[in-house]
């Protein structure tokens, strides 16, 4: 029965709320990124589109991507590797690329600070970060070799195992040690250079091992190889040898300014127009139904999108086709786009908490990598209390602000109210780490600050000489207190005309809002709003839905809402239904 309520409530509370295309306010998460969820309703259902909106990567902001648990080998949760970087940077972003459920291996390129760490998959797109922040999106090929002591020999991989009969390079980047494959030969290169493409990268051969799980020198690499070319490897490169090597990609990915990278594809957006097909490695299983999806875009000024549209809920969200993903990010204003990995991978966080619903039965996805944008400016989360009301009752009494650095820098940290009243103020330098503030003191009376908007306002400047602020604002309205819902519980009957009363305590006139709600936070029952003066008041509400039939059993929420000219206030209380 409660099931039946809480679903013809959610349905009223939808249509009210939403027209065929609804977007609720743009959120701030940080310093210039904003997020947004859209809702669009269309003959095969709703659509929730979840979207981040970051300047275009430089300075402050950098567009990378993260790779789980620091290697090639094995998968993390989005949430889980924004929190390992958040020592270093505020992070938002996305999940990445496809990837090997069995090994977690991405399917295509990794570059991070132009070191590789995956090849790309030449048959799907790249995506590619510029140093100057361009987005470039394009297919790109790998190529390489080595030379011991004869001729230049290929690279058929790059780690990753290369094919019966070709040899691989293996990088700390991969992981502890190297995979073990019956009869391969390997070479310790220690020490050897980062993996820089187009470059002539040399290191001399201190072991030779065989049949893999080698361990891969911190400062070094491991030649592979398998098949034939297990003698070539053991005649041309033996202990003592010096041995050169070069990655290739084509296009010179280095040589254009990409400093960064990762898999994705297909290009669903290019020169502004949505791209219908792009010919790429892909099934039509994998484009065609409507799925969660994840992209990346640019804008022509720069800025970046990410998009994480939900999907495979019914009546929440159906997801997109891959072609509805390129229409929404050209109707988002992206002149570039690719697509990432979609399905249960979906995923957007923001500080290591989540944005959108992951399809998966067990809720977020362990996955390979994920595409974060970077901020190392000064951070300040939403204050803990949209309002503080501190008129003694006991509840929301006190607030509490602080600000995040990632580094070294001076720091201003003011708390301001109407008028310019300054309550607290602090000019300092501090190294990194997380400040916290609790206001009102217990030293301080509320009586001496003013009611209305209060603003959280921090400013630094690091030791590279780059500058940062935030701002936060909350609202100090002590108006509504002291609010007692009677009976706790009611058991209700068919002639019942008055079930719960709400008792409060108004400080000022308002404009006050009673409704009802359940505990999950589905809207009831909106009762009249009034204009009440100051005092001691009462609402009531017949435990009746607005059509006059009785409610179900099960726990509500009896919510008062509060509005006069020091801002909003609300209280709410719970209690229970019996029939």
């Amino acid at each position: 029965m409660l099931r039946r309520v809480l679903i013809g409530a959610l349905l009223a509370s939808i249509a009210v709320a939403f027209s065929p295309s609804a977007r609720a306010a743009a959120q701030v998460l940080m310093p210039n990124v904003s997020y947004s969820r859209t809702v669009q309703f269309t003959a095969h259902g709703p659509v929730v589109l979840n979207v981040i909106t970051a300047p275009r990567p430089g300075g402050l902001y950098q567009l990378k991507p993260l790779l789980s648990n620091g290697t090639i080998v094995g998968t993390e949760r989005v949430t889980s590797m924004q929190q390992s970087a958040s020592a270093s940077a505020t992070v938002a972003g996305v999940n990445g690329d496809l990837f090997n459920f069995k090994d977690g291996h991405p399917s295509g390129m990794l570059m991070r600070d132009r070191i590789l760490e995956s090849p790309p998959y030449r048959f799907r797109s790249s995506v590619g970060i510029t140093s100057d922040g361009r987005l470039n999106v394009q297919r790109v090929a790998f190529f390489g070799y080595w030379q011991g002591l004869s001729q230049r020999r290929p690279l058929t991989g790059f780690n990753q195992p290369p094919r019966a009969d070709g040899t691989s390079l293996f990088t700390p980047a991969y992981g502890a040690t190297t995979p073990r494959i019956p009869g391969v030969a390997e070479a310790v290169l220690n020490p050897f250079p980062p993996a820089v493409t187009g470059q002539e990268l040399n290191g001399s051969v201190t072991f030779t091992p065989s049949g893999g799980g080698t361990p891969i020198p911190r400062n070094g690499a491991v030649l592979y190889a398998r098949g034939s070319q297990v003698a070539k490897l053991t005649q041309e490169a033996p202990v003592g040898t010096e041995v050169f090597t070069r990655l290739i990609l084509s296009p010179d990915w280095a040589a254009s300014g990409v400093t960064d990278a990762l898999g994705g594809g297909p290009v669903i957006v290019r020169n502004g127009r949505a791209v219908w097909t792009a010919g790429e490695d892909f099934l039509p299983s994998q484009l065609g139904p409507r799925n969660p999806r994840t992209a990346v875009g640019q804008k022509r000024d720069g800025k970046i999108i990410l998009l994480a549209v939900d999907g495979r809920r019914r009546g929440f969200s159906v997801g997109m086709t891959n072609w509805e993903l390129a229409q929404a990010m050209v109707r988002l204003g992206a002149v570039t786009a690719s697509g990432l990995d979609a399905g249960g991978s979906t995923t957007m966080a923001f500080d290591g908490k989540l944005l959108n619903r992951p399809s998966d039965p067990g809720g977020e996805r362990p996955v390979a990598e994920s595409l974060a944008v970077l901020y190392t400016g000064v951070y300040a989360p939403p204050p803990l209390l949209d309002v503080v009301s501190p008129n003694g009752d006991g509840i929301d009494e006190k607030q509490q602000v602080s600000y995040k650095l990632v580094s070294r820098a001076s720091v201003t940290a003011s708390l301001i109210g109407p008028g310019g009243a300054t309550a607290f103020t602090e000019t300092t330098t501090r190294p990194p780490g997380v400040y916290t503030f609790t206001w009102p003191s217990a030293a301080k009376r509320r009586q001496a600050e003013p009611l209305g908007r209060w603003r959280w306002v921090v400013s630094a400047e690091d030791v590279q000489g780059r500058s940062s602020s935030v701002e936060r604002a909350f609202w100090l309205n002590d108006t509504l207190g002291f609010m007692q819902v009677a009976p706790r519980a009611v058991r209700l009957k068919p002639k019942t005309r008055t079930a719960v009363v709400a008792r409060f305590k108004l400080a000022y006139a308002a404009r006050v809002t009673p409704s009802i709600w359940t505990t999950s936070g589905i809207l009831v029952r909106k009762l009249p709003a009034r204009n009440l003066a100051a005092g001691t008041r009462a609402v009531a509400w017949n435990g009746r839905f607005s059509n006059g039939r009785l409610v179900y059993r099960g726990t509500y929420v009896f919510k008062v809402f509060a509005q006069n000219s020091y801002g909003p206030v609300d209280l709410d209380q719970r209690f229970a239904i019996r029939r």
